[in-house]
């Protein structure tokens, strides 16, 4: 049972360093030099996402119910963004490149998740 979620956790990552792979080729703005920089940065949002994002949903709560939920965007965003701002060969040029980057790989991990659930 141990082995199968590890083999889950480690096919959600490579699944999102894919998804960082691709939002690097299609999206202006955005540049990844590598499978390995792409699996530090899957790591790293995954972690992000895990831990500091519902704190952030937390506080952020008032602008979020305001804005019907579309405040949980700008801080995929930020959380996004953040990431490359200390990952050497993750580079995210902006704050719309970094929307339309996390937008796009939460799509296409979603669905890639959806195959090994």
């Amino acid at each position: 049972m141990c082995h199968y979620r590890l083999m889950k956790l480690i096919t959600k990552v490579l699944i999102t360093a894919l998804a960082l792979l691709v939002v690097a080729r299609y999206i202006p703005g955005i540049e990844i030099t590598g499978l390995y920089i792409a699996l530090v940065a899957a790591v790293i949002i995954g972690l992000l996402n895990l831990i500091v994002k519902p704190v952030l949903i937390v506080l952020t709560l008032p602008i979020t119910i305001v804005t019907l939920g579309l405040f949980i965007f700008v801080i995929n965003a930020g959380l996004f963004w953040f990431v490359a701002s200390f990952v050497d060969g993750f580079d995210v040029v902006g704050f719309w490149p970094a929307l339309f980057g996390s937008l796009v790989v939460s799509i296409i991990s979603a669905i890639g998740n959806k195959f090994i659930d």
